[in-house]
């Protein structure tokens, strides 16, 4: 745990938790929060740990998590009872979550964001802004288009997933980035929606998920492991199938926004603060 070298940014660290965050504001509120932050951290992945095996099961409406980011874990996956879903799809989203708001206990800070691993948290102040990248294809990590952040913006996370991402997908997706109320509500919708943009091709490639990892919470369960040239009704088909299920959570409150990309071809739900550009 320590500053980035430009001496405004809090790195933190501890196995799979990769964390960049910053706070806005007047010195000693943001030198506060760090502190506040850098005592909380050590205790979130032993916390994990110690709930690993429930984490790892289908959502149970039953299950009662004890730990914080735990707890925001369920919550993200209440929404989608009935679908195959572990808590796990949330853990990035709700680690930042969480970090977040140790770090506005009792402080005044302008803006914050928590970034952990592309899955993002923030705070914003009346009259403060936030600028995020999205990428269209995570294994490249070229920005495709910014999403601007105001005040009255209802989105306060953003989270991505893809099936070249750091987490399995049983989609074709380079990119599927969505804007919700919180990061682990992201989080958990964007990793449903990747799942969903999919199409049959002999180009695709997918094998059981404990081929790739023997712990996977996904077992059995087959995702992609390549995806070769797509020929275009494919890639449209494929979205279509994605860009569905986006609009169903739309329409129910679940998420503000979505941007879907494979192979250069994306789709839009919802009205995100952005500009986009090809590859």
């Amino acid at each position: 745990m320590a500053l980035t070298p430009d001496g405004k940014k809090l790195h933190l660290s501890h196995g799979p938790i990769d964390i960049i965050l910053q706070s806005f504001g007047l010195s000693n509120e943001v030198q506060k929060s760090y502190e506040q932050v850098i005592k909380f951290f050590p205790k979130i992945l032993p916390d994990l740990v110690a709930e690993i095996g429930d984490l790892r099961r289908p959502y149970s409406k039953g299950w009662q998590p004890e730990g914080l980011v735990s707890r925001r874990m369920k919550e993200a996956c209440y929404p989608y009872q009935g679908k195959f879903l572990t808590p796990m799809a949330a853990v990035a989203g709700a680690v930042a979550d969480q970090v977040l708001e140790i770090s506005l206990i009792n402080r005044k800070l302008d803006k914050i964001y928590v970034n952990n691993g592309g899955d993002i948290s923030f705070h914003l102040e009346r009259g403060h802004l936030l600028t995020a990248g999205i990428v269209g294809d995570i294994s490249r990590s070229k920005i495709n288009g910014k999403c601007v952040f105001n005040f009255e913006n209802p989105a306060r996370g953003i989270a991505t997933s893809g099936w070249k991402g750091r987490s399995f997908s049983m989609g074709i997706a380079d990119a599927v980035t969505v804007l919700a109320s919180n990061a682990a509500a992201a989080d958990v919708a964007a990793t449903l929606i990747a799942n969903a943009v999919f199409a049959d091709h002999p180009a695709i490639k997918q094998e059981p998920a404990i081929n790739q990892d023997i712990d996977s919470d996904l077992g059995e369960r087959l995702i992609t492991v390549k995806v070769g040239k797509l020929d275009g009704n494919t890639i449209e088909n494929a979205l279509d199938s994605g860009q569905t299920v986006a609009e169903q959570m739309e329409l129910a409150g679940h998420i503000t926004a979505a941007v879907l990309v494979l192979q250069d071809s994306f789709r839009v739900v919802g009205s995100p603060p952005i500009g986009l550009k090809s590859s």
